[in-house]
């Protein structure tokens, strides 16, 4: 339990509150917690008891109740000592399964979907971000005619991360589209995706001599697509759900989440400061980011391939389920890093 100076009644009490905070959103008086739980203790020692751990910093007292709630030491004992992981239901396994194993999707369709499907099931802000596709080998390549003004790149990296890219192009036949991309995946096929870059397009051109003017109309075309990669991609859901938590119901607050959210900057910080620990719970100042002080944020990676790391966060009021939220965010990591095992095309 770490070094936590607090006897063993004292943690069941700051369970009793911090439990019954967490449903009631309410400040948690004596009287409530020796008629609610079992603590086998009269209400006067739980009120002496509750004065030593607002003493302790373990607990705050709202200036205008008589009541406690938890502080963000509190709340990180309680995290850390109590938290009760539970396994998620059968239901919830089922729904998770389906919507994220039935078929071959592309990467950011993955993503999106599992974002969707935390924030669902949490109630919360979920983002799901997938790595850097720039730095992955290249396994696979086609050139699809879709159109008659447009053609679809498929790139496939040796991680399986799938991606499709458009592009505006006339005037091709699919036999001579099928000549290029196996020109060029012979030529590319193991090289990092960041290091394709002119010179090895004009080799490409070299190698296809009678199809010049094509080349030369496809490369700034491909550049372009290429660049496109570099960045991490992240996906968030369910922003609306910070303007209907209690806590935040002072507009002023969800306000300065939401807006800290919703600007892609900010939103690169934040997640370059998440950690790639398998499981991380970070409470309020703990966080590192004023705009999120009121918040916590539970977080882990999955594997791609198992490489790189994708990024998989829940963010709500300091006052939620941490064992519903902490099972959900692992069942959810360990289902996409199952499914980026087997991606192929």
């Amino acid at each position: 339990m770490g070094d936590y100076m607090i006897s063993e009644r004292q943690l069941r009490i700051l369970e009793a509150i911090i439990s019954d905070f967490i449903d009631t959103a309410q400040p948690v008086g004596s009287r409530t917690i020796s008629k609610k739980y079992p603590l086998g203790v009269s209400s006067a020692t739980i009120r002496n008891e509750m004065a030593d751990l607002e003493e302790l910093g373990y607990l705050e007292q709202p200036h205008t109740s008589s009541g406690r709630i938890p502080s963000d030491l509190g709340y990180r004992l309680y995290v850390d000592a109590l938290v009760n992981v539970h396994s998620i239901g059968i239901d919830e396994k089922e729904i998770i399964q389906s919507m994220l194993r039935n078929r071959i999707i592309e990467a950011s369709d993955l993503a999106k979907q599992a974002a969707k499907l935390l924030s669902e099931f949490t109630n919360l802000v979920a983002i799901v971000t997938i790595p850097k596709f720039n730095k992955c080998k290249l396994a696979n390549l086609k050139l699809i005619k879709v159109s008659d003004t447009r053609v679809l790149l498929i790139l496939v990296t040796d991680t399986g991360i799938v991606k499709n890219i458009q592009l505006a192009m006339s005037y091709t036949d699919q036999f001579i589209l099928d000549r290029v991309s196996d020109t060029m995946l012979s030529f590319l096929s193991g090289e990092t995706i960041e290091n394709i870059d002119v010179r090895s397009i004009l080799k490409l051109k070299h190698k296809l001599q009678n199809l010049g003017t094509f080349v030369d109309y496809l490369i700034p075309i491909l550049k372009d697509a290429l660049k496109s990669l570099n960045g991490t991609e992240q996906y968030a859901e369910g922003l609306s759900h910070i303007l209907s938590i209690q806590e935040f119901a002072d507009s002023e607050k969800a306000k300065v989440i939401f807006d800290f959210l919703r600007d892609a900057q900010n939103l690169e910080i934040f997640l370059d400061e998440v950690s790639t620990d398998q499981l991380s719970i970070k409470i309020g100042s703990e966080i590192g980011i004023e705009s999120l002080d009121a918040c916590s944020i539970i977080s882990s990676t999955y594997k791609v391939d198992g490489k790189s790391d994708g990024k998989i966060i829940v963010l709500g009021p300091k006052r939620m389920d941490y064992g519903n939220v902490v099972s959900i965010v692992n069942y959810i990591s360990n289902t996409l890093s199952d499914v980026f095992s087997g991606i192929n095309l």
